[in-house]
């Protein structure tokens, strides 16, 4: 078991827990227009997923996986659409990509190499990290989000 499993399981079974319940009203409720909804933000942590490890494990992914992939930045950290339209945003897709973007990183962290530690690999910020700087932010990363979520939840105006 890798240093980083541990956290990534803490953080994505909160953000997991999170999101699973919610109907699409309540995935696709907007804060205020400069946020993600939490279907977007979903997209987005499942799209970092895919977006670093198909770098890491030069993973060549299916064209569902590639459009989820672009959440990673598109709508999120740069100016460009969101990938999804909110019509899209449905508990099924949002099920079915954060199981596949799960399903990509638990087993790699369970089994890290010192080569993949030290892999060069675009961060979905932009700098080249090193794995070991991609895997520390891929065990934060659903922690960061399931903290907006709960923000999002407590907003009067969040449907029921």
């Amino acid at each position: 078991m890798s240093d980083f499993l541990t956290t990534y399981q803490l953080t994505r079974g909160r953000f997991d827990d999170a999101v699973k319940t919610l109907s699409q009203a309540q995935l696709n409720f907007r804060l205020h227009p400069d946020t993600l909804t939490i279907g977007e933000m979903a997209l987005h942590v499942a799209g970092v997923e895919f977006f670093v490890l198909s770098q890491l494990l030069d993973k060549e992914l299916d064209e569902r996986q590639d459009r989820v992939r672009k959440c990673a930045r598109d709508g999120a950290l740069n100016d460009a659409a969101f990938p999804f339209a909110s019509a899209e945003i449905t508990p099924e897709l949002i099920e079915w990509a954060l199981s596949e973007g799960r399903a990509l990183t638990e087993p790699t962290l369970k089994n890290i190499t010192p080569e993949l530690r030290a892999k060069e690999n675009e961060s979905a910020l932009g700098p080249i990290i090193d794995g070991t700087g991609a895997f520390a932010r891929l065990s934060y990363h659903p922690g960061y989000h399931q903290g907006q979520i709960w923000m999002i939840k407590s907003s009067p105006d969040f449907p029921a």
